[in-house]
């Protein structure tokens, strides 16, 4: 700074004083040489000022020259009492980087902020300046110190609505929304703040809920609602503070009964498993039982659909032979007869024929029932017997039957 100031000396007084440095006692012999459009030594004029500086402080003026030490003396002070003036205006020429404030207050009192860039205030000791940082994200610990081993049972242990001890460790980041705020309305500007407001927010979520709820599937939530009751609480305390995220890092129970709540814990899990088989087997049985109940429930109403259909088709059969039978009963009998007759001859390989003598004639194929018996049994013969005959092949069988019988079917057809 010194040779700074040394040059603006320089200056300022080559284009004040053009005759400084004429003194009798340094200056005569080279003012001679140089003539009178020379220009002034500068060298030797700072000698000089520094000289009547010293003589100035040292209260003595006997080195000034006589008509012209006074003037000389007053310039000098003058020019040292601007050029301090000068250095404490430009002491109050400040820098705000981008995302930061600054706060200025005037003899300790806030009077106002300066948006990022070159700014201005009114020196020290009247006005001063503090610049805070409000796009840096700061994060502090609850219930450990920058490892999840490094506990801190104190933070960490909490009590839940069932009257269980949890440990719950967590992270808070955060943000400055109020440089103001955070500077005076705080008492220390420093992480015990967050640090409490944190501890106090999140004991009154644990102590609301479960613990199973806190351990598993409400941990989210839980960070959530951590996150608004300490915005609520930085509001209001006007901290100046916003709350950008919770994130929870662990959730556990004491390691004084971890082990006991690890086997209550493989227990449930034991249980849910076994739940799960069964459901499956019962999702695979049932299915199947249904399906066969429901099958012979289809066959049965099948099987009465059939029998009712049958037995209301033989009524309505009945009933029309019936009404025909009325209407002619001899015509109706013999047709019934006949059809009854016809089924029973279609089944059986015997045919029956009438002889002009009057005698029934009993003719037995046997060609066609072994033909049949061999196509039954697959290429084995067999031979029909009739009692009371030969085996010997034959090719009719003559029954006489009584007269009295031919007479009696005679009659019964003449009387239809």
């Amino acid at each position: 700074m010194l040779p700074s100031i040394r040059n603006k000396l320089k200056a300022i007084m080559s284009l004040n004083d053009p005759k400084w440095g004429n003194d009798s006692r340094n200056g005569d012999k080279k003012n001679e040489n140089k003539g009178a459009d020379s220009p002034p030594d500068l060298d030797q004029i700072w000698r000089d000022a520094v000289q009547r500086w010293n003589a100035l402080l040292s209260g003595k003026n006997g080195s000034a020259p006589q008509g012209g030490g006074s003037d000389s003396g007053m310039r000098g002070a003058g020019l040292v009492a601007a050029l301090i003036a000068g250095v404490w205006l430009v002491s109050g020429v400040f820098i705000v980087q981008e995302g930061q404030t600054a706060v200025i207050t005037t003899f300790g009192k806030f009077t106002g902020t300066a948006s990022p860039g070159m700014n201005w205030r009114i020196p020290y000791p009247v006005q001063q300046h503090e610049i805070v940082n409000l796009s840096k994200v700061r994060t502090i610990e609850v219930g450990y110190r920058s490892s999840s081993k490094s506990k801190q049972p104190r933070e960490a242990l909490m009590l839940t609505d069932d009257e269980n001890i949890v440990d719950v460790q967590f992270a808070v980041q955060y943000k400055l929304k109020s440089a103001s705020e955070f500077l005076f309305n705080n008492r220390d500007q420093d992480e015990d703040l967050i640090r409490q407001v944190a501890e106090t927010a999140v004991r009154e979520v644990v102590g609301k809920n479960k613990m199973d709820f806190v351990l598993y599937e409400g941990r989210d939530k839980v960070s959530l609602d951590v996150a608004a009751l300490m915005q609520q609480i930085l509001e209001r305390y006007q901290a100046g503070i916003l709350v950008t995220n919770v994130t929870m890092q662990g959730v556990q129970p004491p390691e004084q009964v971890q082990a006991a709540f690890d086997d209550a814990v493989k227990a449930g899990q034991d249980k849910e498993r076994q739940k799960n088989e069964g459901q499956a087997y019962a999702n695979e049985v049932i299915p199947k039982a249904k399906g066969e109940a429901s099958r012979i429930i289809q066959e049965a109403e099948g099987y009465r659909a059939k029998v009712v259909a049958n037995a209301e088709g033989n009524a309505s059969r009945f009933k029309q032979v019936l009404a025909e039978y009325q209407k002619a009963p001899a015509v109706t009998r013999d047709r019934m007869y006949l059809e009854t007759m016809q089924q029973i001859f279609a089944s059986t390989s015997k045919v029956m024929m009438d002889s002009k003598s009057g005698n029934n004639m009993v003719y037995i194929p046997l060609d066609k029932m072994m033909n049949g018996q061999e196509a039954v049994n697959s290429g084995k013969s067999a031979a029909a017997v009739v009692p009371g005959a030969s085996h010997d092949p034959v090719q009719g069988v003559e029954i006489k039957a009584p007269k009295d019988a031919r007479a009696r079917d005679v009659r019964e057809r003449e009387g239809r």
